[in-house]
């Protein structure tokens, strides 16, 4: 292999290589989440916690999580932080598990109840009741926030036609799995490719709910303004906000103390800066949707994904250009 070029050893590894990994990944992957399936989701979950409490400090993702936390919380000391992190890996080998017992939840009082229920304020049953009377279509967004999985959920619990974004795993076993435990419970999934801008903006015409995460880097976003310090969001949200005038929502959980249930809200409609011919601001509305999640990671840190690179250096160097064309967009 050392006497291959570089451009011959990239397609050794992509032609033969790669599909031979991915296979064995899948099929590994694909046969843990069965055996998941099968046990208790409590048990499974505070099993899976506390293995990641103790393995996820040893991976490299943890020093990412602990700069990003310095940057966001700069305030709080090392104990504080590594608190928040550890709590961090304990919500994500817990939402591991869940994913496979998602057919296990429900929304209080709304379809098919079961023992996991997710609760909610009155404020939350008062919008949803405003969604399902209004005849309006709705934008929603969502972070990666305790189990982030459970928001999709909601539209499918209390009736609603829902549409949902999502990036397809690389490995197509994993990707499989995926779509078929997600789709019979968040109706349509939408792929993010080129033409999903397209797909979305047609499934709003036509009277569905469009639901996404929006709180991850995005290379060539817009700038916005996250714990006082730049970075780039994907502005397809916003900008199907301009093109349709559908209301924006914002819909969380939170992972209550017991590790194993959970609290829901349904934020009533944000209002979208506009711009001088009064049309929704592409860059502010996204600024906007982004201090809303910013709220809503200062009040329970350690269930948000530190343990990705949100901020990032290039972030300064185009803002001027990104602010000039979500503006004119």
């Amino acid at each position: 292999m050392r006497f291959l070029s570089a451009r011959q050893r990239f397609l050794i590894y992509h032609r033969y290589v790669k599909p031979v990994r991915n296979a064995v990944l899948g099929t590994g992957a694909v046969r843990l989440i069965h055996a998941i399936e099968r046990m208790d989701r409590k048990r499974a979950a505070n099993a899976a916690a506390a293995v990641m409490r103790r393995l996820g400090p040893l991976l490299p993702e943890h020093r990412l999580g602990r700069h990003n936390l310095r940057l966001a919380f700069p305030e709080k000391s090392d104990a504080e932080i590594e608190r928040i992190l550890i709590g961090a890996w304990d919500n994500l080998a817990r939402v591991a598990v869940e994913f496979t017992h998602l057919h296990e939840f429900c929304l209080k009082d709304f379809g098919r109840q079961t023992e996991d229920v997710v609760g909610y304020c009155p404020e939350t049953l008062a919008h949803f009741h405003e969604l399902l009377t209004n005849g309006k279509p709705a934008i929603i967004f969502a972070a990666h926030l305790a189990n982030w999985e459970l928001p999709a959920l909601a539209a499918s619990s209390v009736g609603a036609k829902s549409a949902v974004l999502f990036r397809r795993p690389n490995i197509p076993a994993i990707a499989d799995v995926i779509v078929r435990t997600r789709e019979p419970l968040m109706g349509s999934l939408v792929q993010t490719t080129l033409d999903a801008p397209i797909r979305l903006a047609r499934l709003l015409q036509s009277g569905a709910h469009v639901g996404m995460l929006v709180d991850q880097h995005f290379r060539g976003g817009v700038e916005v303004m996250f714990f006082g310090r730049r970075c780039l969001a994907n502005p397809l949200l916003a900008s199907l906000a301009r093109q349709t005038e559908c209301p924006i929502h914002g819909i969380r959980v939170v992972r209550l103390p017991d590790g194993n249930s959970f609290w829901g809200e349904f934020t009533g409609p944000i209002d979208p800066p506009r711009d001088r011919d009064g049309r929704i601001a592409v860059q502010d509305t996204m600024q906007v949707i982004t201090s809303v999640i910013e709220g809503w990671v200062r009040e329970h840190p350690e269930q948000w994904l530190w343990l990705h690179r949100r901020w990032r250096p290039q972030c300064a160097t185009s803002a001027g250009h990104r602010r000039h064309t979500a503006t004119t967009s």
